[in-house]
């Protein structure tokens, strides 16, 4: 049987890794390694010293084996595969992100870090992301349909699969895109707006972002923006 990790950075109570883990048992034996808390933009970043603490956690999708972690998404993915389960997983899920993970801020994404871990450790890896809405129609019509392809897929180092399901009604989403390449623009373009002045001459800032559409075409972020189902693949140019 396909042993399946499944993790994320928006935490253990998370809606979207509720959802990725019960789809997920149709396709395999399900572990799930999770932050404790919120964990986004966190990246590849991973704990080296400090300790960190994991927890048997009851999960709401009966079957799974579910831990608790106070370190990063990239954290969740070696301590389940080195140390929870009793042998290495097939495959690593990281997701369902609230919140696109396309274009340029794949860079920042602790959804995508956790995936990256995954590749670096030897298995096949598949980010998943929707749009920061409440509505996951189109995720949760398509999510069966795309696992079922990509966890196919070979394992190959220094890869990953990058999903995004867009936030739009069922009825409105054109169907899935594959082999999306990944857009160099971005979906929020940032800058800071001051909140105060501090003592001593300092400043205190906060990130604002600027929603974006202005997509290439054929790219995940133009896919998105249409309301396709984008899938494409993403390389660690470390590798």
């Amino acid at each position: 049987m396909r042993r399946i990790l499944i993790t994320n950075d928006d935490g253990i109570e998370a809606d979207g890794l509720i959802r990725l883990a019960g789809a997920a048992m149709e396709f395999g034996e399900v572990w799930v390694v999770a932050p404790e808390s919120q964990r986004s933009a966190a990246s590849h970043s991973i704990t080296l010293h400090s300790y960190i603490d994991v927890h048997p956690y009851d999960f709401a999708v009966d079957g799974v084996h579910a831990f608790s972690c106070s370190g990063t998404p990239a954290d969740c993915v070696r301590v389940g595969g080195l140390n929870l389960m009793p042998e290495k997983p097939d495959v690593v899920l990281s997701g369902i992100n609230y919140g696109y993970n396309a274009c340029s801020d794949i860079q920042y994404s602790a959804t995508a870090g956790a995936a990256f871990e995954g590749t670096f450790q030897g298995y096949l890896s598949i980010a998943l992301s929707e749009g920061a809405n409440p509505c996951h129609e189109v995720t949760d019509a398509y999510l069966k349909e795309v696992l079922s392809v990509l966890l196919e897929k070979e394992h190959v180092a220094g890869q990953i699969y990058n999903v995004n399901f867009p936030q739009c009604p069922l009825e409105k989403c054109k169907g899935v895109l594959w082999d999306r390449p990944v857009s160099e623009g971005m979906f929020f373009r940032d800058r800071y707006k001051k909140l105060e002045d501090l003592d001593g001459g300092g400043v205190r800032l906060m990130v604002d972002g600027q929603y974006n559409e202005d997509a290439e075409e054929g790219t995940d972020f133009r896919a998105i923006v249409d309301g396709y189902v984008s899938v494409g693949v993403v390389n660690n140019i470390g590798y």
